[in-house]
Parts: structure tokens; sequence; C-alpha cells
């Protein structure tokens, strides 16, 4: 139940604390969420598919064993900065102000999760990328990334000031992490630790111990590798994130000279840049020629983060603090792994509108659970208050999973979400679109700049078409499906206050 005026929530906050202070140390539980960057479903054992029996993420695995996983988590706005923003608002890009990355502006000073918890008695740290310009607010302790951050040898952020750290991103995200629990905290009080990686973002860069791991290995090609958008609307045909003609030679598949600001040992990739200049490779050879590469350096990237979960874990149980914490393990999107002939996220279809989501808590958690109901990250920060018998912000417009965690599904619990993309025309050239989706129907509006008529729509039932590859809006016996979707796409539009989008 949320108890706040948005207004007023900092005294109330204020207030509450001194009632439920006493009682923090006995019976709220600790917080460790571990937040990844562009982390597709696809590449986590526990959640299968086309890429199943790699051993990509064992520790992952682990949670999920040990936990809950969510197959039906999704975000509202597929891209980096503004899911961030949503983490800590619990609001759509809409409403928190961040609606795209390339000048979007966050607001420091509006309601954020972790201001609340911080007044109720909850020690709050966060390091890693949080790709949101400006001081962070309402954390005790941060050290974070600036911007995107590099792989080695990575500059990071506090409220003193810049530090130089020497080594590898993932790796010293970790140490920072668990210097904190050992060494920085209260040990009187309940915490939030957020830890957030960098991988696996563009331009996955694996840390040089992991460069044989996979290189034995021929990954599976999705089905759709070379998708020919044949039933599709203008906005697939005319993005620009193709492995075939988006992905660099230089930077992505380090066989050049990077143009950007990242670096790496001597030699890392001096095998496979001797390798492509044996070959002569073009069209279809080259795409996946391309995409075996990208995969490998992805899924490394992965699996190093993988690893330091497990120290994680094991940090937690030294300490004696593994029976009283939750961990939640989740991606700021899903991301393509080949699907459509892509890689990146933006789009509402399945791969990059989904994210992962699975958490741990022994002894309330049910081990080895599934939950199917339809959750999305505007539903994170006000489970972290709730975890923590916090209140919630009035404003904020999502819906606590803790019964979901404890396998008891509200009947009054959502049937349907709404998706809003802004950012056009770089860096992708996606081109906006806002949609809406019931678990199986999916109804896609596409409009702005270089759409015909002002708009497109696409239509999409994914239980006869779980690729999305067959756009069946249009056709007469899907007329009274997509009205359906039409005015379920109003409502959430009126319940959630998003200003209308004209053609």
């Amino acid at each position: 139940m949320k108890l706040v005026p948005a207004l007023a929530f900092t005294s109330m906050a204020m207030f509450c604390f001194g009632q439920t202070a006493k009682a923090a140390q006995a019976s709220r539980p600790n917080i460790v969420w571990i937040f990844s960057d562009d982390h597709s479903y696809q590449t986590i054992d526990a959640y299968g598919g086309h890429l199943r029996g790699l051993n990509m993420t064992p520790n992952i695995d682990r949670l999920a064993a040990e936990g809950m996983r969510f197959d039906r988590c999704y975000v509202g706005n597929s891209i980096c900065g503004p899911s961030r923003a949503t983490l800590l608002t619990g609001k759509h890009s809409h409403q928190n102000g961040m609606l795209v990355n390339e000048g979007g502006v966050f607001d420091h000073n509006q309601p954020q999760f972790q201001k609340v918890l911080q007044a109720n008695g909850y020690q709050t740290a966060l390091i890693g990328k949080i790709h949101l310009d400006g001081a962070m607010q309402g954390f005790d302790y941060w050290d974070v990334l600036p911007g995107q951050g590099v792989y080695n040898n990575p500059r990071f952020i506090t409220a003193a000031g810049k530090n130089e750290n020497q080594g590898y991103v993932t790796h010293i995200i970790t140490e920072k992490s668990l210097n904190w629990l050992k060494n920085q905290r209260d040990p009187a009080k309940p915490f939030m630790l957020m830890i957030h990686h960098k991988a696996a973002h563009r331009t996955w860069i694996p840390a040089a111990k992991d460069m044989a791991r996979y290189e034995d290995i021929e990954i599976p090609e999705p089905p759709n590798l070379f998708d020919d958008f044949a039933t599709r609307t203008t906005a697939p045909r005319t993005q620009d994130m193709s492995i075939d003609k988006t992905m660099s030679l230089d930077a992505d598949l380090k066989v050049g000279t990077p143009k950007n600001d990242e670096s790496f040992p001597a030699g890392q990739f001096d095998a496979r840049k001797q390798e492509f200049q044996k070959k002569s490779l073009t069209g279809k050879d080259l795409v996946r020629w391309k995409y075996q590469q990208y995969m490998k350096d992805y899924l490394r990237c992965i699996w190093s983060m993988d690893e330091d979960i497990g120290k994680v874990m094991v940090t937690l149980k030294e300490l004696g603090l593994e029976e009283n914490t939750i961990v939640m393990y989740s991606s700021d999107q899903g991301f393509y792994m080949g699907e459509h002939g892509w890689f990146d996220k933006r789009f509402m279809y399945e791969e990059s509108f989904r994210t992962p989501l699975i958490a741990r808590w022994p002894g309330k958690i049910k081990a080895g659970s599934v939950n199917t109901d339809l959750v999305q990250n505007i539903d994170f920060a006000e489970t972290f208050l709730d975890l923590a018998s916090a209140p919630i912000p009035a404003d904020m417009q999502g819906r606590s999973l803790v019964p979901l965690l404890k396998g008891k599904t509200p009947s009054d619990w959502r049937k349907s979400l709404y998706y809003h993309y802004y950012e056009f025309p770089k860096p992708h050239h996606v081109a906006p679109h806002e949609g809406v989706f019931d678990g199986q129907r999916k109804l896609i509006r596409f409009f702005g700049e270089g759409i015909p008529n002002g708009e497109e729509w696409e239509y999409y039932d994914l239980k006869d078409d779980p690729a999305e590859m067959n756009n069946r809006y249009g056709r007469p016996e899907t007329a009274p499906d997509v009205l359906v979707m039409k005015k379920e796409l109003s409502r959430l539009k009126t319940l959630y206050q998003v200003p209308n989008e004209k053609p």
C-alpha cells in the first residue's frame, strides 16, 4: 500500500524512522541488488533458450535454483540511463524526466527509493555504473563510473572526487563492494548494497584471462539471424543496429584500431586479427564470423561478472549475513544476441523488452520457484521499500513484488504492460514507439519522422509467433484483438498519465 503523498514523503519517512529504528536490526532484511548492463535472458543458463548448455552463468543459476526466477519481467524503455532512472524513482520515463541517453538529464532532487530507505534507518551504498550524471543523493556511500565507464583501468567518481584504478572493471567493482561490506558499513544497521556492473555493455572487452573461454565452441545461431523483415513496418527495416552493417570491425570486433577510449592488454586480440586477415569474408560468411566473435566476447564479459557474483555470495556467508539478506539480480534491459540480425536493444520486441530478474531469500522464497506474472522495472523501487517496511511515495507507478516473492499473487495484479521508447535518430535510428503487452498479445505503434503517414502499427500473438516474425496488424482475423489492445493501450496511457504523441 502506498502511504505517503509525493510532496511529503521525506518528513513522513523521518517520522517512520523513529517508529521503526529499534526493530531494524532484528527483523528487516539486508538487500544486495546486483545489476548488469545489457545482459540478455538468453545468455543465462537458467532461462534456457537456444544457447542452453554453454555453462555461461553458474552462480546466477545458483541464485535461481535457491530462489525465484521471474519469467516475465520487462522494462518500460529499453535503454540504459532511462532504465536506471526508473529503478531509482519507480516511475516511467515521462514521469521521472529521463527519456533518452543522448542529452538526457536526470533530476536528482526528485523522490527516490534510497532516500526513503536512508531516512528509515538503512545504510545505502551504490558501487559501479549508474549512467546518470551529477552527484548521487540518498546514498551513504557511492563510488560510480562516469557515464559508460571503461573496461580496463577505469576511473570512478565519489562524493570526495575522482579515483583512478588499475585492473579490470568487473573485478574492481566487486572488490570495492566487498570492501564496503567488510570494512565500511555499520554492522548495527540493515543495509542496501547496489552492485552495478558495466558488463556486458558494448564494446565487450573481456578480461584477458578469459580469452580462451568458448574459443573452440561454435555458438549456436538464432534461426532469424538473417531476418528479411518481410511483414514488418518501416522501423525495423531502417534501424542501424545490425551485425551486418553497424557492428564495426575496429572497436566492436577488435581486428583493427579501436576508435574509442578503450584499451586492452597488448596482444589480447592478435590471434583474431591474424585469423581475420587470412580470411576474405563477405556477405553471410562475414556476418556469421562477426556473430561468433561478438558472442564470445560478450559471454566472456558475463563469465567474469558471474564469477564475482559467486564471490559476493561467499562473502555474505563468511560475514554471517546470508540468512537475513535478500540477493536480487537483474539487468537494465535485454539485448539482441543476433535475433533479427541485431545487437543492441531499444525495440519492444521480446529480446530487449524483457529482462532477467532472479531473487534469493532464504526461508522466505521457495527454492527453485518460477513466477510468470507480468512485472516491470517500475516495481523495483517499491519492492525495496516494502522489504524494508518503509513508506512508498504516492507518485511511484509500480507495485511491490514482495507478495510474489512469497508465492502469493494479489487478485488485482496487472494484466498488461506499457512501453515507450523515445531516442531518435541517434545512435541507432530506431523510430520512437509505444505499445501494450498482455503476456501473449503485443501491439506496437511506431510514429514520428520517417514513418509513412506519421504512424505504423504491428501486432503479434506470441503464442503462435514467439520470435515476432509475422506482423498480423491489418488482417481481418486479428481486427477484434487489435481493437481490444488499442483500448488497453489507451487505458494504460491514462493510468500512467502519458502525454499523447500525435502522428
